[in-house]
């Protein structure tokens, strides 16, 4: 039996590869399978990783700003093609902030913006941007002014760094950036549809998750407001209301009204350059799964249920098998999930989950492949 194992990451216990790997093993010990391993991601940790192990390239690092301020090194890929995958969440994810530190006011997507310069020196011209797990609410000017944006006040002097100094912004000069991404073309990956600003905007939404208070988020989004309203004036077109603009604190925003970029769903953009249709075309069985499985995997398309509707299109089961199965989880049944299993055997803290996530979903993954071979 062809089985497919192309699943996300366990966020903050499995990469996505060591889930290909617990999976493998246990369908292994089970035998009778021919197994073929797809790591995905759609757009945070783990992008590069699996564009590389799907397409084929190399990792490329690089010493950058994070995202408060301080140099380190960083990463991207480049694929065989040429094309640079960047996520931004190695240069200004949230995972590199410790939780008594996060702050949008002074968070900053300034690393992100070096990884693109870096990746162009090198003669990059088409880009893929993974923005999911951003600490920053800065509505990607960090990464403007990296690329060589200048924003200044009315004093004509540059703002600083945050999204607690977009409020301070007169005027936007695009020119430096626009010979430094001449040529290049960019594709977002992002899974959400926020627009820019107000209650569903990247700030009353995101914000509190990045260290936002109450008074933060009237703050910041006054601020986002405010440098929408700047750079419309510059482009003669407002970009705020676009779906995606509020994505990673409004990077999403920058990436469509200063760079021209397609935003694209993540799991789509992954399976195209994975060409993963033509593999669970050929398949018998399907199996995907991520840390938590519930109603937003299939609202906010995230990457099983992106999986399972390609496979619905040509008949074949998908097998789910996550870290956890909450709240809606059920909807996934609706777009061609045939199965749903969580790896607790037996009850324990989230903590000793992710501690065991490898053995118990190795485990589990054994069990139900007994279970298919016996019902083959």
């Amino acid at each position: 039996m062809k089985a497919v194992i192309s699943p996300d990451s366990y966020k903050g216990s499995l990469t996505s590869e060591k889930v290909c790997g617990a999976i493998g093993e246990g369908l292994n010990r089970a035998a009778g399978f021919d197994i073929i391993k797809i790591p995905i991601a759609d757009g945070g940790e783990g992008t590069v990783d699996a564009f590389i192990s799907a397409a084929g390239g190399e990792k490329v690092y690089a010493r950058v700003k994070g995202p408060l301020g301080d140099v380190g090194d960083s990463f991207y890929g480049i694929l065989g093609d040429g094309t640079c995958v960047i996520e931004m969440a190695a240069a200004s994810g949230l995972g590199m902030v410790p939780y008594d530190r996060r702050d949008p006011l002074i968070t900053t997507t300034f690393g992100t913006g070096e990884l693109i310069k870096d990746a162009v020196k090198r003669g990059c011209k088409n880009f893929i941007i993974g923005i999911g797990g951003s600490s920053t609410n800065d509505c990607g000017a960090g990464m403007l002014q990296a690329l060589g944006v200048k924003i200044r006040d009315e004093n004509g002097d540059e703002i600083g760094l945050g999204g607690g100094e977009l409020g301070k912004a007169a005027f936007i000069d695009i020119s430096g950036m626009q010979e430094i991404t001449a040529g290049c073309r960019f594709t977002v990956a992002c899974d959400v549809d926020n627009p820019l600003c107000g209650e569903n905007g990247a700030t009353a939404v995101y914000g509190p998750q990045k260290g936002a208070s109450e008074e933060m988020i009237g703050l910041l989004d006054r601020n986002l407001s405010h440098f929408a309203d700047i750079t419309a004036e510059s482009i003669e077109r407002d970009w705020r209301d676009y779906p995606g603009a509020g994505a990673a604190g409004g990077l999403g925003f920058a990436f469509k009204a200063l760079l021209n970029a397609d935003m694209e769903k993540g799991i789509d953009v992954v399976t195209k350059a994975a060409h993963l249709e033509d593999v669970i075309k050929n398949a018998d069985i399907v199996f995907t799964g991520e840390g938590n499985t519930d109603f937003q995997t299939v609202r906010f398309g995230k990457a099983p249920a992106g999986i399972a509707r390609i496979a619905k299109k040509y008949g074949k089961p998908v097998v789910i098998i996550s870290g956890g199965l909450g709240k809606g989880y059920k909807e996934l049944y609706d777009v061609g999930v045939t199965a749903m299993f969580s790896v607790a055997d037996q009850p324990m803290s989230l903590k000793e989950a992710m501690d065991k996530g490898y053995d118990l979903l190795r485990d589990r993954a054994e069990d139900i492949g007994r279970l298919i071979k016996a019902l083959c």
